[in-house]
């Protein structure tokens, strides 16, 4: 009986016991599912979906460290004149750019940012693009149809201020394009005793047909009430590839203002996978300014090779040398020896 008594306690407070532990237990939360970044492949290489959000995002951009050489060489953005034949300057770019789908098509984004250091007091920092972008319709600062070029290490075909707050629309298809903008030249070329208030409308119309790629820019500054015109295009010939460029313009305004007119070609070897070679020529008819109208009395031309080489991949350098001859004027010899690291 003593036996049995001890048990039916022994029972007793073990399932006391078992109800405290029961009452007094912790239950641990389940852990939040953690959502990991995916791979936005809709848009290209590089994309990613912003986690919690349909928008795929790119971030990239260069490192370059350059060297310049010529009269009075300068920083590229600098404020202040050079007063040497040499300078080095060091620039880091970063672009974002955030895509996603709507009933118009993919809406854009893109924000690049840019600094170019002198030295370690000396940096200029800037918004170098920022614009949206949909269904062709793009408004924002962004650079115009006026900067592209053929190569821009001889050349000299572009405008000396390619970047604007703009509106405009462009229509594309696989191997076509056109297009019209309205800029604000704010900072653009304005004649003597006018204010820098300028608006300039602005085409473009390129393309491919076979193995030429060509583009047709024109444009009027309405403040100065001129406007150019520029033809240009590349295509394979050979062992390498043939470019070409011709441009008018009716008196100095914010979309040429070098000379009157010119033509420019040049060829571009690649030896090897990682080495182009690429000789060039121009010829200026009546270049520089007089009294707010070009100079009838002075033509120029100018020569120049360019050397591209990739290290490795993403790892790139250039060197170029080029020489312009004028009839009124000094000669001038200038180049510039550059790397860029790309991401």
């Amino acid at each position: 009986m003593k036996i049995k008594t001890l048990l039916i306690c022994s029972t007793s407070a073990l399932a006391a016991l078992s109800s405290a532990q029961a009452a007094d237990a912790i239950v641990a939360a389940e852990p939040e599912t953690v959502e990991y970044v995916r791979v936005c492949d809709a848009y290209g290489s590089g994309y990613f979906y912003i986690p919690g959000t349909e928008t795929c995002l790119k971030i990239n951009g260069y490192i370059r460290f350059q060297a310049n050489a010529g009269p009075n060489a300068v920083t590229a953005n600098a404020s202040t004149s050079g007063a040497s034949d040499w300078d080095v300057f060091t620039r880091g770019q970063l672009q974002v750019t955030a895509k996603s789908d709507t009933e118009y098509g993919a809406l854009t984004g893109v924000l690049v940012f840019q600094t170019n250091a002198d030295n370690a007091s000396g940096q200029i920092a800037k918004l170098d693009s920022a614009y949206i972008d949909i269904a062709g319709l793009r408004a924002g600062l962004f650079y115009s149809w006026w900067d592209d070029d053929l190569s821009g290490d001889t050349d000299d075909i572009k405008s000396k201020v390619t970047l604007h707050n703009s509106i405009r629309y462009q229509y594309e298809s696989s191997n076509f394009y056109t297009g019209v903008s309205v800029d604000e030249l704010e900072d653009g070329y304005y004649s003597a005793g006018e204010a820098p208030n300028n608006v300039g409308i602005a085409f473009g119309v390129g393309g491919k047909v076979g193995a030429l790629s060509y583009q047709i820019t024109g444009g009027y500054d309405t403040d100065n009430e001129e406007g150019a015109i520029r033809a240009m295009g590349n295509v394979a010939i050979g062992p390498g590839t043939l470019g070409f460029a011709g441009i008018y313009s009716s008196a100095p305004n914010s979309y040429y203002q070098t000379a009157e007119w010119i033509a420019a070609v040049q060829y571009a070897i690649a030896p090897t996978d990682k080495v182009k070679i690429t000789p060039g020529f121009q010829y200026y008819g009546h270049y520089g300014i007089i009294g707010g109208d070009f100079n009838d009395n002075n033509d120029a031309w100018k020569v120049g090779v360019t050397l591209d080489y990739e290290l490795v991949e993403n790892l790139y350098a250039k060197a170029t040398v080029n020489y312009l001859y004028q009839d009124q004027g000094s000669d001038v010899t200038t180049g510039f020896f550059r790397l860029q690291r790309a991401f």
